[in-house]
């Protein structure tokens, strides 16, 4: 009944404030199914998806849930507003959502201090954190190693594992730090920080084939931990001109390509992939798992299902 912003902030507010013995007896246990990936244990295969608590405000509470790993952010270096509301839009009847945000985030400064924070008290979950990190939406494109590099720095302390967010669609020319020597740009950056925590790399849906066998390459050659496929979607064929809004798409109809990329992605390297785009039932996951993903990540599912997703996955 509210709109879709309004329900997510409140909803993070809920988790936030809830206690998490009350989260476990609401929604019961979820089996435990270990999965170990890049030198992490994940208690299940079904994660939070970057975007669900881009401040990482709920931390402990995804657990709770039945989460077997959260991913904060998408995280700039730069604190900022993100784009004008409203920017996120429901579509039921398609199971579906586009998105505008924009990076909207308090800066990786202040969520390090969060992180900090958390981590110094009961606070930090028992599963492993991936942080989601983008480029700043001042910064020119030319400069994106370097932002990418701050928030890396500061937040370095705390994740179990890094995702470089160039995907969005969302951030204006953020897609192009897709291109092969613009990425490799950014990643060599990265590892110079530091070689030893994994670092992934999030993937767009609409890229032709060609570009996801050239990215598959490179995380190879940059012995990157793995790739995470897919982000939103630009191809809007699925939703009506007179209720079409810009942004990314997520949900039902992203599924199939989502599921496509993998299979491309999977013939084109070994590296563990984290498959995430139109996951809305067990039987989706189980479709994502077979065509190669070793874990899958909710949002767009969770929003409309709930947490009696995780375990329809996992049972």
């Amino acid at each position: 009944m509210l709109p879709a912003e309004a329900a997510h902030n409140l909803a993070i507010l809920g988790l936030r404030l809830t206690p998490c013995p009350l989260l476990r007896l609401a929604f019961g246990s979820t089996p435990q199914k270990p999965t170990k990936l890049f030198g992490l244990t994940f208690p299940n295969p079904v994660g939070v998806a970057a975007g669900m608590d881009k401040n990482a405000n709920a931390l402990r509470a995804w657990e709770a849930l039945g989460f077997g790993f959260v991913e904060v952010g998408t995280i700039t270096a730069l604190a900022q507003p993100g784009n004008p509301k409203p920017r996120c839009f429901r579509y039921p009847s398609q199971e579906a959502l586009i998105n505008r945000m924009g990076f909207n985030n308090t800066g990786a400064s202040a969520v390090a201090g969060r992180l900090a924070r958390a981590k110094s008290s009961s606070k930090w979950p028992r599963v492993p954190v991936g942080i989601n990190i983008g480029k700043s939406k001042i910064t020119p494109n030319e400069q994106a190693a370097s932002d990418y590099a701050t928030s890396y720095k500061l937040l370095l302390p705390f994740g179990d594992y890094f995702v470089i967010n160039v995907s969005s669609p969302n951030t204006p020319n953020l897609r192009a730090l897709q291109d092969i020597e613009a990425l490799r740009e950014i990643i060599r950056t990265l590892k110079r920080i530091n070689n030893i925590k994994p670092l992934l790399v999030k993937i767009a849906p609409d890229l032709p084939d060609e570009a996801l066998q050239e990215i598959a390459a490179l995380a190879e050659e940059e012995r990157l931990a793995g790739l995470i496929a897919t982000n939103t979607t630009l191809d809007h064929s699925s939703v009506s001109k007179d209720s079409d809004q810009q942004g990314g798409l997520s949900g039902k109809p992203l599924r199939q390509r989502s599921t496509e990329v993998l299979r491309i992605l999977r013939t084109s390297t070994n590296l563990p992939i984290i498959a995430s785009g139109g996951i809305l039932s067990g039987q989706d996951a189980q479709e994502k798992l077979a065509a190669g993903a070793s874990l899958v990540q909710l949002y767009t599912g969770f929003v409309y299902n709930g947490p009696s997703l995780i375990r329809d996955i996992t049972n």
